[in-house]
């Protein structure tokens, strides 16, 4: 948000000299996110930092996801953002397109310790295109007062109605939910997407997903789960942690974390092809994805740096929420972002084919 002020005539003068005579070096740049809490975090730890140690002027714009307005503004030549937050399979399709300019590691800073850049960011936060700066994920969150005893620790105690009774609450959506199914019925994680690219390890999926059908309430926003934990609506749901570690620290709620099975995907920056603001674009992405504001990024949002030095440097009581933190990530499963370009449609229909069933 532009913040506007009333200036006398000698300031607006004094400012116009000012700006006559940095013009020449002055930079801009347009960084568009996701807005929210998300994008206002990213304003305090990359955007202010950054214009004020390089005098550039950095305006924000929220994105919608998907790849259409970066395919309009490249193909129409009138590219409006410099740079984009960008989910990995996103900016693998804009990058086959041709939508998104090259990156290229060596030019990225060291980490904290000198380790290069390469070797310092956690698997899949480098691709051709694109820079990870966090990593998120959708897991399995329960509210503890709704068990006596034992609490859920394994994914296949989704699963089980007997031992831990209530309602479910899942996505509506076939991602996560299928990866799941086949984590309970005895497939490893590695495994997963080689099993779920087989029409039988597809109808494995659904079959165990059948289980529990009749109690799934589903939902589609991410504020979603933690309210329905809050009301008793169900008492285990899929949610995005960074949510329920808000309503854990700030709102007190009794939510346990099932780490067991996180389906984790990746977050980064991308440079949008025809930039008039390349290099400016390039120092923004190499100053928001070094380690310093990686962990300042993460401290405030408990969504895990994608670099390995950053990790430490987040403030320890985020640490255990974050969805990179090894103890959480053992049994992680990574989303295979061509997995799902290649089967997504496919298994969209018949997810829908199978929620209208009986």
């Amino acid at each position: 948000m532009e913040l506007h002020k009333k200036l006398t005539p000698k300031i607006v003068a004094l400012a116009a000299v000012a700006t006559m005579s940095t013009a020449a070096s002055a930079s801009s740049l347009m960084f568009a996110s996701w807005g929210g809490s998300y994008q206002d975090t990213q304003v305090t730890t990359a955007t202010k930092p950054f214009s004020a140690k390089t005098g550039t002027n950095v305006q924000v714009d929220t994105y919608n996801g998907g790849i259409a307005q970066i395919r309009s503004q490249v193909q129409t030549n009138n590219v409006t953002w410099d740079v984009v937050d960008m989910q990995l399979a996103d900016a693998a399709r804009a990058c086959d397109e041709g939508l998104l300019e090259k990156i290229n590691p060596a030019t990225l800073p060291a980490g904290k310790s000198g380790v290069p850049a390469k070797s310092d960011f956690l698997p899949g936060g480098l691709s051709d295109c694109m820079v990870g700066n966090v990593a998120w994920s959708t897991m399995i969150t329960y509210n503890k007062s709704a068990f006596k005893g034992a609490e859920p620790a394994a994914i296949s105690d989704f699963f089980d109605l007997k031992r831990f009774p209530g309602k479910r609450g899942l996505k509506k959506s076939p991602e996560g939910a299928l990866e799941w199914a086949l984590l309970a019925d005895g497939v490893k994680p590695a495994d997963v997407y080689k099993v779920l690219s087989t029409p039988a390890g597809v109808n494995r999926a659904f079959k165990k997903l059948d289980t529990i059908k009749s109690s799934i309430v589903w939902w589609e926003a991410g504020a979603q789960p933690p309210q329905l934990l809050a009301d008793r609506e169900v008492t285990m749901t899929s949610a995005y942690p960074n949510r329920i570690w808000v309503a854990v620290e700030q709102d007190k709620k009794p939510f346990g974390f099932l780490w067991d099975g996180e389906v984790k995907n990746i977050e980064g920056y991308a440079i949008v092809k025809g930039t008039k603001n390349l290099k400016a674009a390039e120092d923004f992405v190499k100053f928001a994805t070094s380690t310093e504001q990686l962990a300042k990024l993460s401290t405030d949002t408990a969504l895990g740096p994608m670099r390995k030095s950053a990790i430490p440097m987040v403030n320890p009581a985020v640490t255990p929420f974050l969805p990179t933190n090894p103890a959480n990530e053992k049994n992680a499963v990574e989303v295979d972002v061509n997995f799902w370009a290649d089967h997504g449609d496919d298994l969209n229909q018949k997810f829908a084919v199978w929620l209208a069933g009986k």
